[in-house]
């Protein structure tokens, strides 16, 4: 399994209905490919309620370690993406919500004073809720709350919801979580970091050069790298290297040979695809297939025979 998104890694899944845009998924990482899930984006608000295990979780350019009773409050339309902590499983639970259910309609004082500021601070595109603030307790009993009414569903609950969503952006404005956040961080850049994420999608499996990327966003080649190593705390040399392994896994799991995959994913060397898979995953791409139970039909090995003993065929 893996996130679907469109060509600009805007996740395709409904969150909820066009009635009421509401979601709660009850996850686990190890259902995804490589225990991960890839880098994408909604316009919804997304809030990650972690049940057991640990999760490295990135948004943006914020990195968060959340383990067990943790929660990360993900702003609107923020690149977002999540894994395995030392190759151990996490189980979570992902609350999906469009911020109308907020504010009601389009410029109303509560749109226009209270929710558009904060959707539109690119300074603050999570927030961590770990019981190191006061206010956290409250944060993560609201959430369970909220799971609650959605799990029973008694009369009126998509009220409830709404009532405890509104008291969760309350909280945060009381408390300020939603102000500052260090340095405004440039929409403009941020365009250009999603431009350049499009295009190593578009173009993973083929070979290509700096050049060719920084084109594409109207940069010279070393301010390109700059501006994606400042807002994704990794090189873009990095990024695309990791990218190309994520996307070998679903040819992994369908058994098919480890040097067809390298070509398929713009490697141009099966034995190069071959250790930066280790160095990425921590084993071999055989070694990993080994372990999904799904071998590779080329190098399958034929089935033992079963022979009577004293017979000859």
């Amino acid at each position: 399994m893996q996130i679907i998104t469109n060509r600009f890694q805007k996740e395709l899944k409904q969150h909820g209905s066009g009635g009421f845009p509401f979601l709660v998924s009850r996850e686990r990482l190890s259902r995804y490919e490589a225990g991960s899930f890839m880098w994408h984006w909604h316009p919804e608000i997304e809030i990650t309620l972690v049940q057991r295990g640990r999760m490295l979780y990135r948004v943006n350019d914020r990195t968060f370690h959340l383990k067990e009773g943790e929660a990360l409050f993900g702003n609107s339309n923020v690149l977002h993406t999540g894994a395995m902590e030392k190759m151990q499983d996490c189980e979570y639970i992902s609350i999906t919500f469009d911020p109308r259910l907020i504010y009601g309609f389009f410029q109303s004082t509560i749109h226009t004073r209270y929710v558009e500021p904060a959707l539109q601070n690119f300074s603050r595109p999570a927030i961590c809720i770990d019981g190191r603030e006061g206010w956290h307790r409250e944060f993560t009993g609201l959430i369970r709350e909220i799971l609650g009414m959605d799990q029973e569903r008694p009369p009126f609950y998509e009220m409830e919801i709404v009532i405890g969503l509104q008291r969760l952006w309350k909280l945060m404005l009381e408390n300020g979580a939603l102000d500052g956040g260090g340095p405004a961080l440039n929409e403009g850049e941020y365009r250009r970091v999603r431009e350049i994420l499009l295009f190593v999608e578009k173009n993973y499996m083929n070979q290509f050069a700096l050049k060719d990327v920084a084109a594409q966003i109207h940069l010279c080649e070393s301010e390109c790298c700059r501006l994606f190593k400042r807002y994704m705390k990794v090189t873009l040399f990095s990024f695309l290297q990791e990218y190309r392994i994520e996307r070998s896994m679903e040819y992994l799991s369908r058994g098919e040979p480890v040097g067809e995959i390298a070509g398929k994913v713009g490697f141009s060397d099966s034995n190069y695809y071959s250790k930066v898979f280790a160095r990425v995953k921590g084993c071999s791409p055989r070694k990993y297939r080994e372990r999904s139970l799904i071998p590779s039909p080329a190098e399958a090995k034929p089935p033992p025979s079963h022979k009577r003993a004293g017979r000859t065929p």
